[in-house]
């Protein structure tokens, strides 16, 4: 390890320490690691809050406990000691790689890079003009077309494995049981498929995944690049999976340093339970459709304000307050006006966010080196932590979430915020990808159902006497 990144892990360690010494005294609940026997009850309030669709071995979230563990591996273990190709293997196999492994899988990252097709293709369109998350979603598309044959009239589904449109659905009336037509292997549907000569893959598997997770940051750095009026740069095979993204989307060569922040970054966004743009992404594969229409709608879904882009926001409040002497009255104008503040607090966690741990004090690492601007974001957000922690914190459960500090880190990277969310999805294709493969293993297509509560034996009026 080279030895000004071992300061990295030094305050990830500090960070862990802190958050098992904070929460030694909650209790881990009951039910996680054990299998679910269906049908299960549970309560659910709208938008399917707290309904349970599957159960996963991939990633769990504690809340209460400030716990965030992918394939049993708690996260801080992973951000000290690991990468993110390790844990991108690790969520899509179930298991950290042999050497071997490792290095096998790196060479196919590192070939999957280069789309230069896609890229041709997305420089079609007026990438400068486009929403950063709307461009991204096109390039994921037209990836499809560069790796598959699926959007040729050969990839077309056979009528002979579809079902009756609504064979999966569930009388009101009746407990869901199971329909056996409803349940498929992800690839058996194409088993009894007559055989056909393929141009390219299927879309269905491992190498999609492999694609998305190396194609994924290629495009995202090209979209930054083209919005900033330069030209697309191509991927350096010597650099790692963090280092690579960093120097295409910069156009320099991190710093040890650098490299070691971005892919810690990375680490942690990899996955997070079943989050909305998770659930998207499962809800489209369920239908049969392929990875890369999945990965796709996670993507449209992580572009919803509500789901991506706090951290940019948290930037603009920042800015906004000033400085740390402004922080005071700053919060007590947004107390009187009951005005959320952009960063804290969390649907799931009522503990500090495991990521922001990391996220905060990697932010503060070395900040006197930085330019005045990102020194003062940073002094006036550790003094908003500070006063919103004394005002809310213990009482309300209220603590900064990962989004708190991730804008900062990437600013003192060299990333525009506009690219912020986009870094989100280079990340969470590691998630995505892994849950989309392990639900279809015993797939079963979504359908929830809604409460009607409108009216019965309205009596049609003729268009003139309206």
């Amino acid at each position: 390890m080279h030895e000004d990144t071992q300061r990295i892990t030094d305050i990830i360690l500090k960070a862990a320490s802190k958050a098992r010494r904070e929460t030694r005294d909650e209790s881990k609940k009951q039910h996680a690691g054990k299998p679910l026997r269906w049908p299960i009850e549970c309560t659910i309030g709208p938008g399917l809050e707290g309904a349970i669709a599957c159960e996963s071995k991939i990633g769990y979230v504690d809340g209460s406990k400030g716990w965030l563990v992918y394939r049993g591996y708690d996260i801080f273990d992973l951000c000290a000691y690991s990468s993110y190709e390790e844990v991108s293997y690790l969520l899509l196999h179930g298991s950290l790689p042999t050497p071997e492994q490792l290095d096998d899988y790196k060479k196919k990252l590192i070939e999957y890079r280069y789309l230069n097709k896609t890229l041709r293709l997305l420089m079609g369109f007026p990438v400068e003009e486009m929403n950063a998350m709307g461009a991204l979603r096109m390039g994921t598309i037209l990836m499809r077309q560069e790796f598959t044959y699926k959007d040729q009239e050969s990839g077309r589904p056979g009528l002979d494995d579809a079902i009756s449109t609504d064979e999966d659905s569930i009388p009101m009336e009746t407990q869901p049981a199971g329909e056996k037509k409803a349940i498929y292997e992800f690839n058996a549907a194409r088993k009894a498929r007559r055989k056909r000569k393929k141009m390219r893959g299927d879309a269905s598997g491992l190498e999609a995944c492999y694609h998305l997770l190396a194609g994924v940051p290629t495009i995202t750095a090209a979209i930054s690049r083209v919005r900033q009026g330069h030209m697309a740069i191509e991927p350096d095979p010597k650099l790692s999976h963090a280092g690579n993204f960093l120097y295409m989307m910069t156009g320099k060569r991190p710093t040890p340093v650098q490299e070691r922040i971005m892919d810690v970054a990375l680490i942690l966004h990899a996955d997070h339970g079943m989050n909305a743009s998770t659930f998207a992404s499962m809800v489209v594969a369920s239908t049969l459709s392929d990875i890369y229409f999945s990965i796709g709608s996670g993507i449209a879904a992580l572009s919803g304000p509500l789901h991506g882009g706090a951290n940019e926001q948290v930037l603009h409040t920042l800015k906004k307050i000033g400085s740390p002497e402004n922080v005071s009255p700053w919060v007590q104008s947004a107390g009187k006006k009951k005005k959320k503040i952009s960063g804290f607090g969390h649907r799931v966690y009522k503990a500090y966010d495991p990521r922001a741990r990391v996220l905060g004090p990697l932010a503060g690492h070395r900040i006197r080196s930085c330019p005045e601007e990102i020194v003062n974001l940073y002094e006036t957000a550790n003094e908003l932590e500070k006063r919103v922690l004394r005002t809310f914190g213990r009482e309300k459960k209220i603590f900064p979430n990962v989004d708190f500090y991730s804008g900062i880190v990437y600013s003192r990277l060299g990333i525009d915020p506009s690219m912020f969310t986009p870094i989100f999805a280079v990340s969470r294709v590691a998630g995505w990808t892994a849950r989309v493969l392990e639900y279809l293993q015993k797939n079963r297509i979504f359908r929830p159902r809604a409460m009607y509560s409108g009216e019965f034996e309205r009596e049609y009026v003729s268009l003139e006497d309206r």
